[in-house]
This record gives C-alpha cells, structure tokens and sequence, in this order.
C-alpha cells in the first residue's frame, strides 16, 4: 500500500471560492434591485404607449411615465417604511411579513380608494390662471416630477425618512416660479403647509408618549401587571380599531365616497363599542397562564400591529399615490391642450402604474429606512411600536379634524423620536418608576448619581442624536433643495422643449 501526505489545498480553494461568490452574491445584490426598477420603468412606458399610441405627445406622456414609475419607487422606499417601522423594530412582525402586507394593502389602496385625485395646482400650491399655455404646466410637472423623485432618492440613499409630500410640493413650487414667476404662488397654502413641518413631529411625539405613561402607570408598573393589562388593554385595542375605522371612512377612502367629519368620528365610536367586548374576551384567554412580568405582555400587542401596518398602508396607498400620479395625470390631460386644465379623474393605467411603483420601491430599496425607523433611532418593543401606531393614527385623524396640513412621515417619524425621549425623561425623573424599583429589590437607598464622560453620556442615551440630528436636517431643507432643483431642471427642459 502507498502511503502518501495530503495536503489540504482543495480545501483552501473551495474556502476561496466560497468567499468569492459570497463577495459577488453580495455585490449583484444591488444590481438585482437595480434590474427590477429598470423592468418597472420598461412596463410603465409599455402600459402608456398601449393607452396612448398615436395619439398627439405620446412620446412626451411615455416619459412621463417612466418618471412617474420612478417617482412612484422613491415614494415606496422612502415613505411605506412609517406604517411597518415600528411593527418590524419591535420584533412583533418579521421584515418579509411586514413588505408582503405593506404592498398588498398599498396596491388595494391606490387601486380601490385613490381613484379620484386633487390636483397639486387645485390643492393650492399654485395658481392655474397665471400659465400662459397647457405646454408650460406640462413641462412645471415634468420637472417636478424629476427634481421631487432625484430628492426622495438621495434623501433614501441617506437613510433619511423625509415628507415625499413636501419634496412634490417643493418641486411643483420651483418649477412654477421658474416658468411663471413668483406670482403663481399661492403663499397662504404654502405658509400653511411650513407651519405643518413644526406642529406634525410635536404632535406624533407628544400624543405617542402620552400613550406611553398611560401604559407604564397603569400596567407596566402596578403589582398584578396581567390583571391590569386584561382591565385596560381592551380599551385600547377599540381605541385603536375606532381610530382606524374613523381613518378609514375620513381619509382612507376620501377619493371614493366624501364623509363628513361627525359621520367619520360617528363610525369610528361605533366600531369601537362593537371592538370592545370582542377585545375583552380575546386579551382574557391570551392572558391565561401569563407570568407577571413585563415580557410577558408581548403577545398581547402582535395582532393590533399587524393591524395596524395593514391599514396604514391601504391609507398611505389611497392618498399618497397622488404625489406621484397626480402630476403624471396633470401631464396627460395638458399634453397638446391650448390651455392649463386640470385633471379631475386619474386614468386607471396611471393610477396603476403608481400602485405597482410605490410596492415595488418598498420590497427593494424600503428595508434601508425601515431598520432606520424601526431599531436605529431608539429601541423598541411591541408596546412602544403600539404607541407609535395609535399615536400617528390619532394625530392624523386630530390634525386632518383641524383642517391643519400635515405630513404622515413626521408624525410617524416623530413619534419615535416622542417615545425615545419621554423614556429618557421617564428612566432619570419618574417618582413612580423609583418606587416600583425600591419595591422590587428592598432596596430603600441608592448612590449617588456617578458623573460621566461625555462620550459615555452620550453612549447611554435612548435616542441616537445622529439620526436626529440628519432628519431634522433633510426636514428643513427639502422644500428649498426640491424646489431650487426643479427650477433647474425646469430651465433646462424649457430651453430644449420650448
């Protein structure tokens, strides 16, 4: 027999070979997500020819489209993540789970409740009369639409959750002052919509961490935690359920059927009686068997977030598919007019080609933000995710009741931030908390107070100032940086199109 000395070469090669294709499974990565938004852009200028063809500036509406798909990814990336950040952060729903029901339910909310639009011209950003021809609005929109979708995209890259509504109306406002001149503006709308960048955050935040104390002084820090949670838990579940319900009926479908506000708020009570029993008898065989402390409660929050995530997508879907169709829509009806008009009715091939982008954005690039969202900014579990939840539904139904215009990203955003601050507030000041913690341990005294490094302090804070400090940044200038890139854009197509 030949006895011989094996070296283990072959098992450096396959050790290579696998740390290569990891590198390159890695870096395709990027170039898949990159490939399927190059299909979604090739189908939305298929779906326009189809309905277009022959017809007078097909060509200039089959851009359109593509830019309007565009636009309509940046949105899905960007801006979806508001309604399943939290669910996701809090480990109440997996990533797939959450994109699965956010693009399902934007589908069906653009497609069945975002049929009618109100144009970006009628909704007061600028004045229709002062456009000398339906051209000029044409190519206002087209620029737009380029500058608004380049701004969302950078802002994306960043991992920064900005107001896709105000990018649009930063670009509309741009373009339109480029073409037109500072008299198209109509200034009290648009004061109306900067006073909404500082009340949207404050709201979210302050109405999510008054959910918040609720919470921890009437469950978290009493002696029989379950009993508590079965005594009040129910009553925020038809809080919750009557706030989506009044959501819904005022805002989730306003493109469908017209509510009045005490009809909305009359819905939402009587979805909220009819929630409660029901609750009651669900959280009291949850809780059966429960041990009495705070992890144990967990369970109790996983289906009003995933509820939750539904039903602020269908929203998020039957309104906000507006910023990207609607100037699409305003380009269709003014492609070869004589004069500005205004589209009142969104063809149903653009209003699916805003569907399709806004899911397709959110399954490819939305990830990025939703870990932003979710775990980044501060930590949390499934009973702070429910206060940002019910907090940006309650503030949306508040601030909507006020005829105040606001930005479902800020106050989501916000309330975040709302919940990471009150718990840094709550854990240094909170009498209640020092007794449930003298209680617990028989401690009666504890040292002082050790002085530390700012690096240290900065370490032990509940929400990262980094983060903050970047999207109060892309906050304050989107509507400036949107719009002075519009103008750009705007000049450049006028001087080659006009």
């Amino acid at each position: 027999m030949t006895h011989f000395l094996e070296k283990p070469t072959l098992d450096k090669d396959l050790d290579k070979l696998s740390l290569q294709e990891a590198a390159s499974n890695h870096v395709l990565r990027g170039s898949v997500g990159l490939g399927f938004g190059l299909i979604m852009l090739v189908l939305a200028m298929v779906m326009a020819a189809g309905a277009v063809t022959g017809s007078q500036g097909a060509v200039v509406i089959i851009a359109a489209a593509a830019i309007g798909a565009y636009m309509a990814m940046n949105i899905g990336a960007n801006d979806v993540t508001n309604n399943v950040g939290a669910a996701v952060g809090a480990r109440a729903i997996s990533l797939p789970l959450a994109l699965a029901i956010a693009a399902v339910f934007e589908i069906a909310g653009a497609v069945f409740a975002g049929g009618r639009v109100v144009s970006t011209i009628e909704g007061g950003i600028l004045d229709a009369s002062t456009f000398p021809s339906g051209e000029v609005l044409v190519w206002v929109m087209m620029a737009a639409l380029v500058s608004a979708a380049v701004w969302i995209n950078l802002a994306t890259w960043l991992k920064a959750p900005i107001s896709t509504t105000h990018s649009l109306v930063g670009s509309i406002l741009g373009a339109g002052v480029a073409a037109v001149g500072f008299s198209s503006v109509q200034w009290l709308s648009l004061g109306g919509i900067t006073l909404s960048w500082v009340i949207s955050p404050f709201l979210g935040g302050a109405v999510a961490a008054g959910l918040l104390f609720f919470l921890k002084v009437f469950v978290l820090y009493r002696d029989d935690k379950i009993a508590a949670a079965v005594r009040w838990m129910p009553i925020l579940l038809a809080v919750m359920t009557g706030t989506f319900a009044a959501y819904f009926a005022l805002i989730g479908m306003e493109r469908v059927v017209s509510v009045a506000p005490l009809t909305g708020l009359g819905i939402g009570l009587a979805v909220a009686l009819l929630t409660y029993p029901l609750a009651r008898a669900v959280i009291a065989r949850q809780a059966v068997g429960l041990e009495n402390r705070n992890q144990a409660l967990r369970p109790l929050f996983r289906l009003p977030l995933i509820l939750s995530a539904a039903l602020l997508s269908f929203a998020h879907g039957s309104n906000d598919v507006s910023n990207a169709v609607g100037p699409l829509s305003s380009i269709v009806a003014n492609v070869g007019g004589s004069g500005p008009a205004l589209a009142a009715i969104v063809p149903f091939w653009v209003l699916l080609i805003g569907a399709l982008g806004i899911s397709c954005g959110l399954i490819l690039y939305g990830p990025k933000l939703i870990s932003v969202v979710g775990e980044e900014i501060t930590k949390l579990n499934p009973m702070r995710a429910f206060c940002v939840a019910l907090g940006t539904a309650i503030t949306v139904l508040l601030a909507s009741s006020l005829g105040l215009p606001i930005s479902t990203t800020h106050i989501a955003v916000g309330a975040v931030f709302g919940i990471g601050f009150f718990r840094e507030w709550f854990t240094r000041h909170s009498k209640l908390r020092l007794d449930y913690v003298r209680k617990k341990t028989g401690q009666t005294e504890f040292k002082a107070a050790v002085e530390r490094s700012p690096d240290e302090i900065q370490h032990r804070r509940l929400v990262r100032r980094s983060h903050f400090l970047t999207i109060v940044a892309a906050w304050v200038v989107t509507v400036p940086a949107s719009a002075l890139l519009a103008a750009l854009v705007y000049a450049i197509l006028a001087a080659i199109f006009l």
